[in-house]
């Protein structure tokens, strides 16, 4: 199951909502305002560490340039929207909106 997360952590609390549903394995993709967890150095920064222990996770590269995000957490894979449908396409999606 890919678990998409729209919502930004500093004012929901929908990521650790998805964290806890998430199985070991599912993928997490982070859009338009999630891509603020996977800022590097921010405060959300050791979650994302420990949830890439399970999971993999990705913020939709055009979403973090919209927001000047330029620095991430290690470990974190950026996909474009092509990478943002292929992973639609090998999954079942969840949106956690």
């Amino acid at each position: 199951m890919l678990h998409t997360v729209n919502k930004s952590p500093f004012g929901n609390d929908t990521l650790e909502t998805c964290i806890r549903f998430a199985l070991p394995g599912d993928p997490i993709l982070l859009i338009e305002d999630g891509v603020y967890a996977v800022q590097g150095g921010n405060r959300f920064a050791s979650m994302i560490e420990t949830i890439l222990k399970k999971n993999p996770v990705f913020a939709l590269q055009p979403d973090l340039s919209a927001r000047g995000i330029s620095v991430i957490t290690n470990g974190v894979t950026t996909v474009d929207y092509e990478g943002f449908v292929e992973l639609v396409e090998q999954h079942h999606v969840n949106s956690w909106l």
